[in-house]
């Protein structure tokens, strides 16, 4: 097994709801950062705005073939990086390898990841409930690796007005969605987050998708 996994004994499946699974101890931390530092070197994170303007609460950045992006005309995918004009970096061969095992651990075959959303946290930022729903393919999961400090993952389910499921994750925890749970409203909170040993207060997420 690549070093890029943990072990097969350290490992935990948990289904936190019909469709939603949590892998403990999936990703290990360092060379994942090492890819995302390469990743950053040619595409930096940056704050992007939403169509009316406001600036979103978190950095990111992206590679494979595609890019989600927030601009005036909306959110969408793009084959080039809106500020160098460039495609995005290839999406490294071990970024895909683990979205595709976390997903098959989980149950969903076959997963083909083309786009790895990634997102850079510091204490205190957060997502509000959303819907992963700009992908043309809604029958592919989405694969959420969660590195550095600790976060608080929120599933509020057919509507952000729910209560929502709160679930705490740490550096190297995976999250899978798909099928009836695919376009769960889901959020993140790093408020009183547990500081990373190397990363400190701060959070890499790598969001995979099938677009």
């Amino acid at each position: 097994m690549s070093d890029l996994f943990a072990t097969t004994t350290d490992q935990q499946l948990i289904e936190l709801q019909t469709d939603t699974y949590l892998i403990r101890h999936f990703a290990v931390h360092d060379d994942l950062i090492s890819l995302i530092k390469a990743i950053t070197d040619q595409a930096p994170f940056r704050f992007m705005r939403t169509p009316g303007g406001k600036r979103l609460n978190i950095s990111m950045t992206n590679c494979g073939d595609l890019g989600w992006i927030s601009e005036p005309a909306g959110y969408r995918y793009a084959k080039h990086d809106p500020s160098s004009k460039k495609p995005w970096p290839k999406m490294p061969d071990a970024f895909s390898q683990l979205a595709q095992q976390a997903a098959e651990m989980a149950g969903f075959k076959n997963f083909q990841p083309s786009a790895c959303l990634i997102n850079h946290y510091q204490q205190g930022q957060e997502l509000t409930a959303h819907q992963d729903k700009n992908e043309t393919d809604l029958s592919q999961p989405i694969v959420s690796v969660s590195l550095g400090m600790s976060a608080r993952f929120q599933i509020y389910g057919d509507s952000r007005n729910n209560s929502p499921q709160e679930i705490e994750l740490y550096d190297g925890d995976v999250m899978v969605w798909g099928r009836t749970a695919r376009l769960i409203y889901h959020g993140v909170k790093t408020k009183g987050g547990i500081p990373h040993p190397k990363l400190g207060l701060h959070r890499i997420n790598l969001t995979f998708r099938a677009v």
